[in-house]
């Protein structure tokens, strides 16, 4: 790994090959990647349109993941962990299975900042890394088959995986490794999960895929206590099959004990890779899918009842900007496509808010959270001179990077 001096920043404006773009949650601090030097990972000033800093590895960079603390570089056979304040290189995972995707996952909590990837070429294993105290935690056997996707809730406490088949989805207690839920997503085929994702409050888990449905999971409360006995007919029937699951083949009764999905959000395509999210907008839980196409969906999600998800509004992302709304106009227009358009648009002033949440979901109380609540960590995030936060890789000194 190689620290290089920062470009000028009229070399920054104007970046079209990108393939990768992470920003640390609401601030200024982008991180990009491009096709031209996939090697290279550049460090910009998002607001202020320069670049902090730029380093150079010895392969393509796959995967960029961030917190409030670290910052994770994966490559196919080895993950760099900076620390994200100054960007000094920590620790070097190196001789990990072949990770062709660039499959990792951290915790968005810094105070853990848990690091997860597979762990084998041929099952579906994960090794559980604490990014903070630098040490391994522990080794998961999650799935049979290869890993497809992974992902942390948001507090670090939970870990969803799913195998390269789709078919069953699997949560797991952090650190301990142990399986909470297990969710069947399918039976007639096998499918491409493409991303998982939690709510904010993890009583929710949505998968999406390479067919044209996304499924949410609810994740009901765990409970230690003996299960009551069944007052109803129906009841007893349903206790006699879950014995009767017993003494069946490990295959059967552990479809038996898999729980289905709670509500679904139709997709007017397939084959087009996507990504999930679990919002609350406005008090209101929202479904949110990116398409590769170019479009935002945003889809109404019912807590209670579940069923299937209503389209309520659908944006273009590449083109001029426009909206279809389907049902309810209560989101704001789409931010410019340009990064030079960001950049030359107005900053959002410091009364700027964000609907805050609650452990029962939703929003708190209908109260109103200042964005700079939210940094309770080294970095602030609506502080302009917080950022550019990283000072010591402005000159052209070479780090190597330490193996583990």
């Amino acid at each position: 790994m190689v620290k290089n001096p920062p470009a000028n920043a009229g070399d920054t404006d104007d970046t079209p090959d990108v393939y990768i773009v992470e920003r640390l949650f609401s601030s200024s601090l982008v991180v990009v990647v491009s096709h031209t030097k996939p090697r290279q990972m550049n460090v910009y000033h998002f607001k202020k349109g320069t670049e902090i800093c730029n380093y150079s590895y010895s392969g393509n960079i796959l995967s960029i993941r961030l917190n409030r603390q670290r910052l994770l570089v994966c490559l196919e056979e080895s993950i760099y962990i900076h620390n994200i304040k100054d960007m000094k290189l920590l620790k070097t995972i190196l001789d990990i299975p072949a990770n062709p995707t660039g499959l990792c996952a951290l915790s968005i909590n810094h105070s853990n900042s848990y690091v997860a990837y597979p762990g084998s070429l041929t099952t579906g294993e994960i090794v559980l890394y604490d990014g903070h105290s630098l040490k391994a935690v522990c080794t998961i056997a999650a799935h049979e088959g290869t890993l497809a996707a992974i992902a942390f809730n948001s507090s670090g406490s939970r870990l969803a995986s799913a195998s390269e088949k789709g078919t069953v989805i699997r949560v797991f207690s952090v650190p301990e490794g142990q399986k909470l839920y297990e969710f069947r997503r399918g039976m007639k085929r096998y499918v491409t999960i493409s991303s998982l994702a939690f709510s904010m409050d993890s009583q929710f888990l949505c998968a999406s895929s390479n067919t044209e449905t996304v499924h949410i999971f609810k994740l009901e409360h765990l409970s230690n206590s003996r299960p009551e006995e069944p007052s109803t007919w129906t009841g007893y029937v349903g206790k006699m099959f879950l014995a009767a699951s017993n003494y069946l083949p490990t295959q059967v009764s552990d479809m038996m004990n898999q729980d289905r999905a709670f509500a679904t959000g139709r997709l007017g395509f397939s084959g087009h890779r996507n990504i999930c999210a679990l919002a609350t907008i406005q008090k209101l839980p929202r479904l949110l899918v990116v398409s590769s196409s170019g479009h935002l969906y945003v889809y109404n999600l019912d807590p209670q009842d579940g069923g299937d998800c209503v389209l309520i509004k659908t944006h273009s992302l590449l083109g001029s900007g426009t909206s279809e709304e389907n049902k309810e106009n209560d989101l704001k227009p789409p931010l410019p496509q340009s990064y030079a358009a960001t950049v030359a648009r107005p900053s959002a002033s410091a009364a700027s808010t964000v609907q805050g949440y609650s452990e029962d979901g939703g929003a708190l109380r209908g109260e109103v959270i200042p964005e700079h609540e939210f940094a309770t960590g080294p970095i602030c995030l609506d502080d302009e001179n917080e950022f550019p936060p990283i000072t010591s890789c402005r000159g052209d000194q070479q780090d190597k990077a330490t193996p583990s």
